[in-house]
């Protein structure tokens, strides 16, 4: 990644939204230019995808939770991978300690909840796992 594609990941991530032109009159090049290289920050998994931040009204009744994950071996890297093709996992982060992974979940209903927890503690790699349902959200 150079300074344009820097550049217009953080526009993006400010606003995902923003049509190329006025990305392109951002970063003061040609319209073909931004979508080729959005396009290949999205062949390149830069870009995982483009998202919707709903408020706290529009996400109230959905289920959240946390799924801690430890895998075997050295397989982060690759159930990390397989991870980030589950719609309900909203963010990852590797740790250190007990867990080799964090993932975030929200899902519409139990059933997909329960759906979703048991596929991934199939998945090859995965050692154990411990969920907990967030049951509120306190912000400082």
């Amino acid at each position: 990644m150079d300074d344009i594609d820097r550049k217009l990941v953080a526009l993006l991530r400010h606003d995902a939204r923003l049509p190329i032109a006025s990305l392109a009159t951002e970063l003061e090049v040609s319209r073909a230019t931004v979508r080729s290289r959005i396009d290949r920050l999205v062949q390149n998994r830069v870009i995982l995808g483009f998202t919707v931040n709903l408020g706290v009204d529009a996400s109230a009744n959905r289920i959240r939770a946390v799924m801690m994950i430890a895998v075997e071996g050295h397989r982060t890297e690759a159930i990390i991978k397989r991870l980030y093709g589950f719609l309900e996992i909203r963010t990852l982060h590797t740790t250190n300690g007990r867990w080799d992974v964090v993932a975030e979940i929200e899902t519409d209903t139990l059933e997909a909840f329960d759906k979703l927890l048991t596929t991934i503690r199939q998945l090859d790699g995965i050692a154990s796992t411990e969920t907990s349902i967030l049951l509120s959200s306190r912000k400082r």
